[in-house]
């Protein structure tokens, strides 16, 4: 019998964050995305206001995978989707090095929430398809990483790539 984890899914807003989850799951995700009203709608229609659920089995683990929503307004639901998680995956949009801070300030908050318990997690920067995509070692640079947390490329709607960030993931519980 495998073993059960939860994982939480971050990163600001329009980064990808929904796509990731809905290519890795293996069932239809619940989301609760609703339309936007406010300045971001010229960049989306909708944007996630609670969060994203799906679920993925690799062999006989089973990942629970929740997605959060980027906007900081929205912050209050990090907290609670980050209660009991077993790892979280930190998105930022490679191609746009304002997320960059951002993406900071969330690995700064989850591992805060977690303080209790080391809780691990690595930095996926999507986006990698992009033209002006930023190169993974000036990301994990401009992050502060240092390499002590992988920084990986993946490009969210490809699901052979979210995979292997999974599969990262996991030899990162084991």
């Amino acid at each position: 019998m495998g073993n059960t984890y939860k994982v939480v899914v971050t990163g600001p807003f329009n980064v990808g964050k929904t796509e990731f989850v809905r290519s890795l799951s293996d069932i239809p995700i619940v989301t609760t995305e609703r339309r936007i009203t406010d300045e971001h709608k010229v960049e989306k229609e909708e944007t996630t206001v609670a969060m994203d659920y799906g679920h993925v089995k690799v062999e006989d683990d089973l990942f629970h995978l929740y997605g959060t929503p980027g906007q900081p307004r929205f912050e209050f639901m990090w907290e609670i989707l980050s209660k009991e998680m077993d790892a979280f995956i930190v998105l930022l949009d490679s191609s746009s090095r304002e997320t960059f801070l951002q993406t900071k300030q969330l690995i700064r908050a989850f591992s805060r929430f977690s303080r209790r318990r080391k809780v691990p997690y690595l930095v996926v920067a999507n986006k990698q398809d992009k033209e002006d995509a930023v190169e993974l070692a000036k990301i994990t640079k401009a992050l502060g990483l240092a390499g002590e947390v992988p920084v990986l490329p993946c490009v969210a709607h490809d699901k052979a790539q979210v995979r292997q960030v999974l599969d990262e993931l996991r030899k990162m519980l084991a």
